[in-house]
């Protein structure tokens, strides 16, 4: 696809003419543990330098198959009873981690003041579907019992995540709705997010070529994935999503998943949940977490973090 067929903000433009001279390989031709390293080393170059915080502390929870990786980020060294972020990052549910995202977690906790804590689930192909959600699961269930090794007594939980992260952000609270957890989710905010068959969206035919997230790396992370379509907990769009909490949903203008987002949103929508949804127009996915190639996405997730701020004030008053 042309780009100047599309709005593209000048600093889009700039860092994916950078990456098309450099050249290099796609994840589905370099495999996961390459494309692991790939997206550490893109993180490395493309990201804003983390936010100093007084707490930075790594965790773990108990899981379906082992202890869990967690890290800790706050504003406050202590503080009163209250809202938990869950953050559950993305990668295609093959490549991204904690280090990859540390900077993107202490935004957040910079930005909401509150604590935030980022999840370490296993990855395919290594651990196909339904790893990553029971671990998502595990983790959100444990953060809600307010456990002594988190030293905070959480009140409710805004779930959170990006991509692949937005797909478990959206199954993760389904299953705390379906099955209550210790405290309720008050906030859900997935970030371009994979609700549905991405496949069938018109944005998908549009930016499936030269965006950074290209059509054959999403075919890739679908195969090393698994699992069946028609399971909510792996897309959740087919399941029941009447009881979903108040939602933040933003989406890329520039981004094949666009129209997953939208489609979710408007779902959401029509069954009476209380939505704030936000298109960025000349961004491309993965903007959240290269902000220092794209600096005009700091101001969009300012606008997505503060539309989180604003459902938490009216549900915590």
């Amino acid at each position: 696809m042309d780009k100047s067929e599309h709005y593209v903000r000048e600093d889009v433009r700039g860092f994916l003419d950078m990456l098309e001279q450099m050249g290099g390989k796609g994840v589905e031709e370099v495999g996961a543990v390459d494309g692991r390293q790939q997206m550490r080393a893109m993180k490395a170059v493309a990201e804003a330098d983390n936010r100093a915080l007084a707490v930075h502390r790594d965790l773990t929870c108990p899981g379906p198959e082992g202890d869990i990786p967690l890290r800790l980020y706050d504003t406050k060294e202590s503080r009163k009873a209250g809202p938990c972020v869950v953050f559950i990052h993305g990668g295609g549910f093959v490549i991204g981690d904690i280090e990859v995202y540390d900077s993107l977690c202490s935004e957040i906790a910079h930005q909401l003041d509150l604590p935030v804590v980022s999840v370490e689930y296993r990855l395919a192909p290594e651990h196909p579907f339904p790893a990553a959600p029971d671990d998502c699961e595990a983790a959100a269930r444990w953060i809600a019992s307010s456990p002594a090794e988190l030293g905070r007594e959480v009140t409710g939980l805004v779930i959170s995540g990006d991509s692949a992260g937005g797909n478990l952000t959206i199954v993760t609270t389904n299953q705390l709705v379906n099955t209550p957890a210790a405290v309720p989710v008050l906030v859900q905010a997935p970030i371009y997010p994979v609700a549905s068959d991405i496949t069938e969206h018109s944005s998908f035919a549009l930016f499936n070529e030269g965006f950074l997230l290209t059509g054959a790396a999403m075919a890739w992370f679908t195969r090393q994935y698994g699992g069946d379509a028609s399971d909510p907990r792996h897309t959740p769009m087919v399941g029941d999503c009447s009881n979903t909490p108040p939602t933040v949903i933003c989406t890329a203008g520039l981004d094949p998943l666009r129209d997953s987002g939208r489609e979710y949103a408007a779902h959401l929508i029509q069954q009476g949940t209380e939505v704030s949804y936000f298109e960025f127009p000349g961004v491309i996915h993965g903007f959240v977490t290269l902000r220092k190639a794209i600096p005009s996405g700091q101001a969009d997730l300012e606008a997505f973090l503060g539309a989180i701020k604003v459902k938490l004030a009216r549900l915590t008053r």
